[in-house]
């Protein structure tokens, strides 16, 4: 038996991080790490240059059944800190839009600095398929790969199903269940939107982008839409899906700046132009005609309505699919849901009824926006984490 002050299941960016600053206390700490090396997530964000945090993480760009819970944490350790130690390791970095900062170089940059945050009391372990966990009076025991780990603190840092190719699954709501803690239900996130129906005769646009506003439910995002073979995707898609629920709708503006008399006033500017040809001037040539067809408004502007046009233009600026679903976890960036944060103390993210068992980082039911946010919340909960075990 091997016996350390804290286990950390999962050597991920919450994980690496909560290791670090629990190490720095001089605490002994085990990370057991499935794979066959740490930071795995990590090393593919951000087209491999990690997108590590966004100037702008708050809680209001958060998803929770409790959208308090993450506020003590983010509050105490914010994008400012973690840029001072990406610069300590003198990693560049820049920011390309909206806030999100980016490696110079590479992702495995990230990765290393989080390892050499660990001192030596820290034995970060890969390969370690555990097997059983149990609490055995003020300890957990933890059998992986045939070896057998003790010790009073046990923090979950697995993640969430999103990615299985990456080796991840459920194994955290497996876990939180077997000590009683209630799982909010899982579901993709940051994930592209399938279409059927007469919305399928936009498949002949895959590969087509336009800068839109996408909308649904309280998600409301400027940023690119993709057509592709199976629905929609690009940022603005992947933000809304994680508000968007079955069998609900997906509005989309397809020119956000446009006045909404734009058509009436072109009309009387140039009568002779046509809609399809007003849309190419702003969209792709292929959405433009596209929506121009199904609009039906195919002569010249001086010959139609005002409100003929009115009407096209409110259509545009209000286009609704309705999605028949996601493409799942396969394709999902993160997971919404998960362990409750009924069952989690804010401050120190250890469960209130299970004594040293703590959660932390997509494994909770905390998700953030695309861009760096779901980073953002794996530092701060490791961190919060890190300093009480």
């Amino acid at each position: 038996m091997e016996h350390y002050d804290a286990i950390i299941l999962g050597a991920g960016a919450a994980g690496l991080m909560c290791a670090a600053r629990a190490g720095q206390r001089g605490l002994r700490v085990a990370v057991l790490e499935r794979a066959e090396k740490p930071g795995k997530k990590i090393l593919i964000s951000g087209g491999g240059r990690c997108n590590f945090t966004n100037l702008d993480a708050g809680p209001e760009n958060y998803l929770s059944a409790n959208p308090h819970f993450a506020k003590s944490a983010l509050a105490r350790y914010t994008p400012a800190d973690f840029i001072a130690l990406v610069e300590s390791h003198g990693i560049a970095w820049h920011e390309k839009t909206l806030g999100q900062l980016f490696c110079h170089g590479s992702a495995k940059q990230i990765v290393a600095m989080l390892l050499a945050e660990c001192p030596g009391s820290v034995d970060v372990i890969c390969n370690a398929d555990v097997t059983a966990v149990v609490k055995d009076g003020d300890h957990f025991a933890v059998s992986a790969s045939g070896v057998s780990y003790a010790a009073p603190s046990l923090v979950i840092a697995t993640g969430g199903p999103s990615i299985p190719k990456m080796g991840a699954t459920g194994f955290a709501y497996e876990l939180a269940r077997q000590f009683g803690l209630k799982v909010v239900e899982p579901r993709p996130a940051l994930v592209p939107l399938t279409l059927g129906g007469e919305d399928v005769l936009f498949r002949e646009l895959s590969g087509v982008s336009a800068s839109v506003r996408a909308r649904s439910g309280k998600g409301s995002f400027d940023e690119a839409a993709l057509f592709t073979h199976k629905g929609l995707s690009g940022p603005a898609i992947l933000q809304v899906s994680s508000y968007w629920r079955s069998g609900e709708e997906v509005a989309v503006t397809f020119l956000p700046q446009a006045k909404p008399d734009w058509l009436v006033e072109l009309k009387r500017d140039r009568p002779k132009a046509t809609l399809r040809a007003a849309l190419r001037e702003h969209l792709p040539d292929r959405l433009a005609d596209a929506l121009a067809e199904r609009l039906g408004v195919e002569r010249e502007l001086g010959n139609v309505s005002d409100a003929a046009l009115r009407e096209a233009g409110a259509r545009l600026a209000n286009w609704r699919f309705r999605p028949t679903g996601t493409e799942g976890f396969a394709k999902a960036e993160v997971t919404i849901g998960g362990i409750s944060t009924d069952e989690l103390s804010s401050r120190t993210m250890e469960a209130k009824r299970v004594p040293g068992l703590y959660a932390i980082g997509e494994a909770v039911d905390v998700t953030g926006w695309l861009g760096g946010y779901n980073f953002q919340w794996a530092w701060a909960s490791g961190v919060a984490c890190g300093e009480s075990v």
